[in-house]
């Protein structure tokens, strides 16, 4: 029977090993632009009923009236920053990301946004005041998010030693 080890050594006694924290944030903000893309294809094509791309709507909703080239590079870094930040989060919090826990935590990040940030854009729960198409087309960017990061997120790191678990003996 094949036991993995559990990787390097936790730091400061808080289980958070630094390492991990930037690995999960530049993967968050990988997943980010791959689910922003999906989200584009979606609007471009008619698929993803949105009014405006979320990060945009946000930025213009919280900062008021911009030159629109300033508004995208601010919605740009704004959605980059948050998930870099909510990836970091995950791996600092999980020992282990799977698919499974990925694409959980990507339903997770799309409960937030349909429960907190779109009805701060007046759009309704999961923007259903504006249409209820909305609830999906902003699924599906989210399990791409969370997909990525089970992936990818753990497979990064350094190669976990197996041993038989009879005289530690490695593979």
């Amino acid at each position: 029977m094949a036991v993995d080890s559990d990787g390097p050594a936790r730091t400061g006694g808080t289980g958070v090993v630094p390492g991990r924290l930037v690995s999960g944030a530049g993967w968050g903000a990988v997943a980010t632009v791959l689910m922003s893309v999906v989200m584009l294809f979606g609007m471009l094509t008619g698929v993803a009923p949105l009014p405006n791309p979320v990060p945009v709507a946000l930025v213009a909703r919280t900062v008021g009236a911009l030159p629109q080239p300033v508004l995208v590079g601010l919605a740009v870094l704004a959605h980059l920053a948050y998930g870099a930040v909510a990836a970091a989060v995950l791996a600092g919090l999980v020992r282990r990301v799977s698919v499974w826990i990925g694409l959980g935590y990507g339903v997770l990040l799309w409960g937030l946004l349909g429960l907190v940030w779109l009805p701060y854009l007046s759009w309704g729960l999961f923007g259903i005041a504006v249409t209820p198409r909305i609830a999906v087309a902003t699924l599906l960017p989210h399990l791409v998010y969370g997909l990525t990061l089970g992936l990818v997120l753990d497979r990064h790191h350094a190669p976990r030693r197996r041993t038989t678990g009879i005289g530690g003996e490695a593979r």
